[in-house]
């Protein structure tokens, strides 16, 4: 080798291209990573390190398409800069030639094991949520189909955010308990079981989706229960897996669970599931307000408009009903009352006013949060992930 310095994996700017790599991240950003690690070159440093740490030691159960796409693309780079290749990345393109075929890269509805890494910032050590030494690894069974119809085992954006918040946030959800409706792969659940919720919950309407978030849950060392009982709440490292079909799970069944917080990700999407959603969320919400305090101001007060606050309301005029109060944010922190955080991408704003209608016909007050309760960036690699589109919402009993 012409240049003898190696790179450190647990350092900045190697360990954000490990990092990348072990999530599956696209070809591409792998590639910038890459160049990143070798001042803006593909160097033979930056190439030793890519074959030691992340295709010589990688599991090759599945990812062997995904490690062939970005192989080509790396040598194809390197090349085209009058580089040179080593020979063991040669070597190792080569074999993926004649044990793939290219018609047949990723099977429909292939499943794979991505491994998310959230990296805490110096500084961050008094969070009870900041793992030692300041990562936590979360591996999960996922799909790289998301739009062929698996979409419960694949990792929506609003996912990652959620988990973000509640690593930056572990006060909030501590000695809690907590419900997240569209749990898919169970991100959330596994990151609410690392802050120490004192239950977690979670659901899903599809037998698919829920069988997998079961076995993401085991290979992050989680017990599962399908049944409701109460060693549940006493023991932190049990997750309850419910099958709950929004549109015909009855208030009866979900009695039980009375949780201290909703959650949900990405599950404002489709107009003829709203009505039941909306309807789930204010019977966890209103089952458990019930059962603390019964006032004035309670879920049997109804209201007939959410007040906007007015200069918010100016800057996203789309938006109809909308408290986007700061003081009202804050106080949505630090409430005790029974309270739902949902995080989305308002891909439709006609789908998103109607789900604040029916909202407030539920008597449901909403209120913005995504300037007030900012994740701290615990992906910074993930180059994939775009948070500045994601919006959160909080949604209590009126």
């Amino acid at each position: 080798m012409a240049d003898q310095e190696v790179l450190d994996p647990a350092a900045v700017p190697a360990l954000h291209l490990l990092s990348a790599f072990l999530a599956m991240e696209p070809a591409d950003s792998l590639l910038s990573l890459a160049r990143a690690c070798g001042a803006g070159s593909l160097t033979e440093t930056v190439q030793r390190f890519v074959w030691d740490h992340l295709l010589k030691t990688a599991d090759g159960n599945g990812c062997a398409p995904y490690m062939k796409k970005f192989l080509k693309k790396l040598i194809m780079e390197i090349e085209s800069n009058h580089g040179t290749v080593l020979d063991e990345l040669y070597e190792q393109y080569a074999s993926y030639m004649t044990s793939l075929k290219e018609d047949n890269i990723v099977k429909e509805n292939a499943r794979f094991c991505k491994c998310l890494s959230f990296l805490f910032p110096s500084g961050c050590s008094e969070l009870q949520s900041c793992a030692r030494p300041r990562k936590l690894v979360v591996p999960l069974q996922c799909s790289l189909n998301m739009l062929e119809g698996d979409t419960g085992c694949s990792i929506w954006p609003s996912s990652l955010f959620l988990s973000e918040l509640i690593l930056s946030f572990p006060d909030i959800f501590s000695e809690k308990s907590c419900f997240e409706v569209g749990s898919g792969v169970g991100l959330v659940g596994i990151c609410l079981a690392h802050v120490n919720a004192s239950k977690v919950i979670l659901s899903d309407g599809d037998l698919s989706t829920l069988a997998n978030m079961k076995l993401n849950l085991e290979m992050n060392q989680l017990n599962t229960e399908t049944t409701f009982s109460e060693t549940t709440s006493e023991n932190p490292r049990v997750v309850k897996c419910l099958h709950l079909p929004w549109e015909s799970i009855s208030e009866s069944e979900l009695q039980d669970y009375m949780p201290d917080i909703i959650l949900g990700a990405d599950v404002i999407y489709d107009p003829s599931c709203l009505p039941h959603l909306v309807r789930v969320l204010a019977i966890l919400l209103k089952m458990k307000s019930s059962f603390t305090k019964k006032s004035e101001e309670g879920c049997e007060n109804p209201s007939n408009h959410i007040k906007a606050n007015g200069v918010s309301q100016e800057k996203d005029p789309h938006l109809n009903g909308l408290d986007r109060s700061n003081s009202y944010a804050n106080s949505a922190i630090s409430s005790t009352s029974p309270m739902a955080y949902i995080a989305t991408v308002i891909r439709n704003i006609d789908t998103f006013n109607y789900f604040l209608e029916l909202a407030n016909q539920a008597d449901l007050t909403v209120a913005e949060l995504t300037g007030v309760m900012r994740p701290l960036d615990l992906l910074p690699y993930m180059q994939s992930y775009d948070r500045s589109s994601i919006r959160l919402f909080s949604l209590s009993c009126k």
